[in-house]
């Protein structure tokens, strides 16, 4: 939700009128309180639609933060429930004249020129058809992911049914590359999106759904030719449409306003403990909501931190399934004794913690990510060197390529995922005690320069507003 937000606070600041669709808990997260602006700008504003109620889905569920891995399908199945009241919303703003005003729920002042909305909706289409509203898909996931997914044509030439199909890089890229998942896990994610989920859609056929309509005149991604060189010209000859870069979405107007934004009133204590460590000294530890943490996973995370003997700050999420509260329960699994004999170096926060100020703060000198892209993203404007454990979507990619830029290290696992605390260990202690954190720091640096420039930033974005105005 934050990348399509982002994306349309953008546009807005460009003069052009956005109405960003979510659901009432969502927007409420976001810190949009309809029908109010949701920033400064008065041309952007929020529409809450109620999500339907699915059975088997925990009550208040409104995104994949809320819900088990095992529930997700669940939550696709309630927003494919959304489409008629899409629709009537959408058909309502397009009965009214140019700059005639319809109801104050509604948000349009007249017929909308685009819908950008997320892969998962593939029944956004038929409804612009039927309303001759182009539509532009928007990717926030790495152009490397739709590369390796690629179109549905090739994938019928070439099928891949198993997992070792992924652990190569796909037939129609034709320049040496590493896209290709090394770890069986990571592999078989990739089987599984190709089967039908609890929604009764596979994520891989609501993906082609959405591209390969002619309606669908562009897609959009958040990455730029920088950070994956080469693939856009590809992508735009595989799915026949242009593969169009947005940036990476970065500079938001403030640090201190991050995400979750209904905990503002919170005043977290990882910022005044942080205030007290010496520069460079502490890692960073974040396993975010797309990261499907076990018991397991979090024991060896605390003893691998323990072992390490190195200062951290650690915000802990617990495994999902609890309606998204983030209070207590984190904590409840941790190792008998870990947050005492930890003390007088590390902190473990189970409530919201503003990544952003985290990120910038001077004494953060490090980042144990799971390599989801937004936090990636994040973490390349404070050039931090990273630890990395990818599990899941494009994260084992994303590994991938940050270690073949030497700007981090990712955790030993075995072919099925698992990890060791001594691994863990080992590799926090690479990037914040050995010679060679250094190294990746520098490295982080270079890319932090590169990717940094807000002048190409913004260059991306007027290109994109182009490419609207071209394709409409």
């Amino acid at each position: 939700m934050i990348p399509f937000l982002e994306l349309s606070k953008r546009l807005a600041s460009r003069g052009h009128a956005v109405t960003f669709v979510t659901t009432p808990r969502n927007a409420a997260r976001l810190g949009a309180t309809p029908p109010a602006p949701l920033s400064s700008s008065s041309r952007l504003r929020v529409v809450p639609l109620d999500l339907p109620a699915v059975d088997g889905l925990p009550e208040g569920a409104e995104s994949t933060a809320d819900v088990p891995p095992e529930k997700v399908g669940l939550l696709k199945k309630a927003f494919d429930g959304l489409a008629a009241p899409f629709a009537r919303f959408v058909a309502e703003a397009c009965t009214a004249g140019d700059g005639e005003a319809v109801t104050a729920a509604a948000g349009f002042l007249r017929k909308p020129d685009w819908i950008i909305p997320d892969f998962a909706h593939s029944w956004i289409w038929p409804i612009a058809e039927e309303h001759k509203i182009p539509y532009a898909t928007f990717f926030i996931v790495t152009a490397a992911l739709v590369a390796i997914l690629g179109p549905r044509r090739e994938n019928l030439t070439h099928p891949r049914t198993t997992a070792e199909d992924y652990m190569v890089q796909p037939p129609w890229i034709p320049f040496p590359s590493n896209i290709a998942y090394r770890r069986r896990h990571e592999a078989e994610w990739m089987v599984a999106a190709f089967r039908a989920n609890a929604s009764g859609v596979s994520d891989i056929d609501r993906f082609w759904e959405s591209e390969q309509h002619p309606n669908c005149r562009l897609i959009i991604y958040r990455s730029c030719p920088e950070v994956e060189p080469r693939l856009f010209p590809l992508l735009t000859e595989l799915f026949a449409k242009p593969a169009i870069p947005a940036g990476l979405l970065m500079f938001p107007d403030t640090i201190n306003n991050d995400d979750d934004a209904s905990e503002q009133s919170f005043v977290p204590p990882a910022i005044e403990w942080l205030d007290k460590q010496s520069e460079k000294s502490v890692i960073y530890v974040a396993l975010r909501s797309e990261a499907p943490l076990t018991e397991d996973h979090v024991r060896e995370l605390a003893l691998g931190l323990e072992l390490a003997n190195v200062r951290f700050l650690w915000a802990l999420r617990p495994p999902r399934g609890d309606g998204g509260s983030n209070d207590g329960g984190a904590a409840e699994i941790l190792p008998d004794g870990f947050e005492s004999r930890v003390a007088a170096r590390g902190i473990v926060c189970t409530r919201w913690v503003p990544q952003l100020r985290v990120l910038a703060h001077r004494a953060v000198g490090g980042f144990l990510t799971h390599c989801g892209w937004g936090s990636t993203i994040e973490s390349f404007q404070f050039s931090h060197p990273l630890v990395m454990l990818p599990f899941i979507v494009d994260q084992g990619l994303i590994a991938e390529a940050m270690a073949a830029r030497g700007i981090g290290v990712e955790v030993a696992r075995n072919d099925d995922g698992l990890f060791h605390r001594d691994d863990v260990a080992a590799a926090v202690r690479r990037v914040m005690v050995e010679e060679e954190g250094k190294v990746l720091a520098r490295k982080a640096k270079e890319l932090s320069d590169i990717v940094g420039d807000r002048e190409q930033q913004e260059m991306y974005l007027d290109e994109l507003v182009g490419y609207l105005q071209l394709y409409k």
